[in-house]
């Protein structure tokens, strides 16, 4: 007589031994088509930042009258060298583990925005050559300090205890101060003796640019946050930007007199550069009021402080990049210890003395090495190397 019972048990043993493998298998599947849609959304991401840096930061320098087409083209150039520099190295894992490789791909964007906001330090007084030479010195440089600041780099910071998203420091301050760096090592009498001509066609180009990078910063801020931190970060950068362009149109009118195109085109974008370190942590309301911190900063540093700073220093910050970039990005750097909780006082205070250190630094290195290839006859102008 059949017994059942033991019919059961068998029947039930060879369902789960052929179940489960299955089950592992689905999930592997659903694991393989959510990691590679994420990797799509990075990819739409990386795109924006694409745009951001070719488009947005190539209109945004054309503001000097004379030099219009020799900013765009060294934009162009700076980005067709920095990305595949630093994607080469990245694969090299000298300076640790980049992840997969959108992921190193948005991370070498980063990079090439960090090189044009240094850039913009010196521009209209480089040579085309010389602006493809910063570009080999800066990525390493770049690089560098990323892996001390993010990746545990001689094991000086741990991971994940340097607050720094959205880069206000990693890429912003320290691009900025890289910046100045070389112009404090190879700005000539000549070259501070020139004027820098504006006019009306260039403001407007200039503006186009600064509405273009503010369109999609909030791309640039949620490229590499956990998908369900996007939304959230993409909101808090708006609020940001919105914050900090209504505040730089009241303080440019309330300490120029009038509206200031420079101040309009460059400080709006400050809420940007400051709320990146807490992009994906701070609330919407928290994000406009560092957005209107840092556009006041900005407009200040541009309206009053640039020009002292000059003086003091006998350089020539063509872009400003010391008030778009440099102020506001330490501000969201330092915001961060307020916003955070649990943040480790002195390792963010290190974080950010040691990014300056390293960025002034090598700037000032970077500048010496330059001024061996010799200086403009004429700054700021396209004649000495273009057709026109």
């Amino acid at each position: 007589m059949i017994n059942f019972k033991y019919i059961k048990i068998l029947i039930t043993v060879l369902i789960v031994i052929l179940i489960t493998p299955l089950s592992a298998i689905a999930e592997g599947v659903v694991n393989d088509v959510t990691s590679s849609y994420i990797d799509v959304q990075k990819y739409y991401r990386a795109i924006h930042i694409m745009v951001m840096l070719l488009v947005g930061f190539g209109f945004l320098m054309v503001f000097v009258r004379k030099y219009g087409r020799s900013a765009i083209t060294a934009t162009f150039l700076l980005v067709s060298l920095s990305i595949p520099l630093y994607y080469v190295i990245g694969e090299s894992n000298i300076f640790g583990d980049k992840g997969s490789q959108i992921d190193l791909l948005i991370l070498a964007e980063f990079a090439a925005a960090s090189l044009l906001i240094t850039a913009g330090a010196v521009l209209g007084r480089l040579k085309m050559q010389q602006y493809l030479v910063m570009g080999l010195f800066f990525i390493p440089f770049y690089m560098f300090n990323e892996w001390i600041m993010l990746d545990e780099g001689f094991n000086i910071i741990q991971k994940s205890a340097f607050v720094d998203t959205g880069g206000s420091i990693v890429i912003h301050a320290f691009g900025a101060i890289f910046g100045l760096g070389v112009a404090i090592s190879m700005t000539t009498k000549n070259e501070y003796d020139t004027s820098i001509e504006v006019d009306a066609t260039s403001d407007r180009f200039s503006l186009l640019g600064s509405m273009m990078l503010w369109v999609f910063w909030p791309s640039f801020c949620a490229a590499l946050v956990l998908p369900e931190e996007v939304v959230i970060t993409a909101v808090n950068v708006i609020f940001a930007l919105s914050g900090a362009t209504l505040v730089t149109a009241i303080t440019s009118l309330k300490l120029r007199g009038k509206f200031d195109a420079a101040d309009i085109a460059n400080a709006s974008l400050a809420g940007g550069v400051a709320i990146g370190s807490v992009c994906n942590i701070a609330t919407p309301i928290e994000s406009m009021i560092i957005g209107i911190s840092a556009g006041a900063l900005s407009t200040f540093g541009f309206a009053v402080i640039q020009s002292r700073l000059q003086k003091g220093l006998k350089i020539i910050d063509t872009c400003g990049v010391s008030n778009l970039h440099g102020i506001p990005g330490i501000f969201g750097g330092l915001v961060a210890m307020i916003i955070v909780s649990g943040i480790n006082y002195s390792t963010q205070l290190m974080g950010i003395g040691l990014s300056i250190l390293i960025a002034i630094v090598s700037g000032f290195i970077t500048g010496k090495i330059l001024h061996l290839f010799g200086h403009r006859t004429t700054p700021y102008t396209d004649d000495e190397e273009f057709e026109v």
